[in-house]
């Protein structure tokens, strides 16, 4: 980062009088910042990070759908780097204590600090912010494709899990620009690198030796281990000749794709469709090779319609077989029937709501199919012996305590 690059800040807290003040009375241009977004609770906050990828976030800690110290967790996994300033009450010192354990730069009480505090903070970053940029080269095309990069591969992981859909005219508006291939129809290839000693990036760079326009422009990432890849058809032959040459030497190399492709919507219909498999793959430990074809799509069904509730004859009439035929290829091909598949897949998703989100008994009820709070309850506790209120709690206990 150049030492003249403005400094990005967002701000959250659940009281807009704390937002509006902050904003408007500290002199951020006197450190070289902007506060390029505010939000009203953690998950709208959460949310403008992954858009802006500010340098600076300052966080109230007690705020609706999700705290500041779950924020600050999820900052610090993704970048950890930023810097953050929690926000507090008295009785709030505890958490405080916990935040800063958890890697923030500093914590100020909303009813007594001084402006001075604060701006001696700001000071702080941005000398250490500009000294860390001085360490390293300038700010070349690369650099700054790889920053974007890593943007585009944030729009698409909220894209992907339902927070937004900010990916949706991002993908419009490269379609008909940098992504246009001259009106020609694409493919979209979803690498996974799994187990390989190179990661996709790493591959990426390796196959540009040989055909640079297979690395450049149309990537997008998501995380280390998978990266979408947006291909032209005159460039397909080519894609999948490097990608087999590379198997070569990675066995565990995977790749899979969808196309021809000519609209916006389509591509995006072949990044949800690819993302979906991978997961199923992920979760399973298989792919569509290892289980019968009717199988595969009724397992994809299930994972893809949740809160839905299925019978046996139900979706063995979607996959086109008899009840008889297909609960005993079922039970067959994964080693459970299909109630008790249903059974074990709802309660892993009521783990995975509970531990992740900060959803209601009555919003988890609804995505696991599970009717209504008071029934989910009694569920999850004749299942696991535990209430889930209780499981919660002593998961996010088991972070404070990491």
């Amino acid at each position: 980062m150049e030492a003249s690059k403005t400094i990005k800040v967002i701000i959250a807290d659940d009281e807009s009088i704390v937002r509006k003040g902050l904003r408007s009375t500290v002199p951020w241009d006197k450190y070289g910042m902007e506060v390029v977004a505010d939000a009203s609770n953690g998950r709208k906050a959460w949310e403008a990070y992954l858009e802006h990828q500010p340098q600076v976030v300052i966080t109230d800690i007690v705020m609706p759908e999700m705290d500041g110290i779950e924020l600050l967790r999820r900052v610090k996994e993704t970048a950890p780097d930023t810097k953050i300033i929690l926000l507090s009450c008295h009785r709030d010192f505890e958490y405080a204590q916990q935040g800063i354990k958890l890697g923030a730069a500093g914590y100020l009480l909303k009813t007594a600090f001084e402006d001075d505090e604060l701006e001696g903070l700001l000071a702080k970053f941005q000398q250490e912010l500009a000294k860390a940029a001085s360490m390293a080269p300038s700010v070349t095309q690369a650099a700054a494709s790889e920053e974007e990069d890593e943007r585009l591969g944030n729009l698409l992981y909220a894209w992907l899990n339902g927070h937004n859909d900010k990916l949706v005219d991002e993908m419009k508006k490269r379609t008909q620009e940098a992504w246009s291939f001259h009106g020609e129809p694409v493919y979209v290839y979803l690498i996974k690198t799994s187990g390989c000693e190179v990661s996709w990036l790493e591959l990426l760079k390796e196959t540009a030796k040989e055909d640079r326009q297979l690395y450049e422009g149309a990537v997008i990432p998501y995380g280390n281990e998978r990266c979408y890849l947006i291909v032209p058809q005159s460039r397909l032959n080519a894609a999948e000749s490097v990608l087999v040459e590379q198997k070569s030497e990675n066995a565990k190399l995977q790749w899979a794709k969808r196309g021809p492709l000519t609209s916006t919507e389509e591509r995006l219909e072949a990044l949800s469709a690819l993302h979906k498999a991978a997961e199923l793959e992920k979760t399973y430990g298989v792919t569509a090779a290892d289980w019968p074809e009717p199988i595969w799509k009724a397992v994809k069904l299930l994972h893809d319609h949740p809160a839905a509730e299925w019978s046996v004859s139900d979706v063995a009439g979607q996959v086109g077989l008899s009840r008889s035929h297909f609960s005993i290829l079922f039970k067959k091909a994964l080693g459970d029937s299909f109630v008790a598949f249903q059974y074990k897949r709802k309660l892993k998703l009521a783990y995975g709501l509970l531990k992740d989100t900060t959803l209601t008994m009555q919003d988890i009820a609804e995505r696991t199919g599970l009717g209504d709070s008071k029934y989910f309850s009694k569920w999850f506790k004749r299942c696991t012996g535990q209430t889930p209120s209780h499981y919660r709690a002593e998961q996010k206990d088991g972070h404070l305590r990491t």
